[in-house]
């Protein structure tokens, strides 16, 4: 009985002794690329990282809705002409939206002035795609 348990006993002694000289394999990795890549994912980074609030001013889904989307952007546009603006089609929506800020304090600012000429705007953070 004692013979099984001490060849078994050995072989282990023998595997965990030999297990310190075992070692992976090393080696040296060269990446060669383009130094405009690196610009190319700081900018990637910096965008990922901005929480950009718009105003929304204007959703509509009448058969007219883009006609008077049109109408408002103008209006927009002339109303506030330091903020950017766009059309943004959501089916069955046109919606309008306003402005581009960095942060939640910028766009309330913002909406207050909004508030004025469109009572129904409200502040949206878009999800990220």
């Amino acid at each position: 009985m004692l013979k099984p348990i001490a060849k078994l006993s050995f072989i282990a002694l023998l595997f965990v002794s030999t297990l310190p000289d075992l070692q992976a394999q090393q080696g040296v990795v060269t990446i060669n690329q383009d130094k405009d890549i690196d610009k190319l994912l700081e900018f990637k980074k910096d965008l990922a990282t901005v929480n950009a609030f718009t105003i929304q001013i204007f959703s509509g889904s009448s058969r007219s809705a883009r006609s008077d989307a049109q109408a408002i952007k103008t209006q927009v546009t002339t109303l506030f002409p330091d903020w950017a603006n766009f059309i943004e089609y959501e089916q069955p929506n046109y919606k309008i939206r306003v402005g581009n800020f960095r942060t939640r304090l910028e766009a309330d600012r913002a909406l207050i002035t909004v508030k004025k000429s469109y009572a129904n705007a409200f502040i949206l953070q878009p999800k990220k795609s």
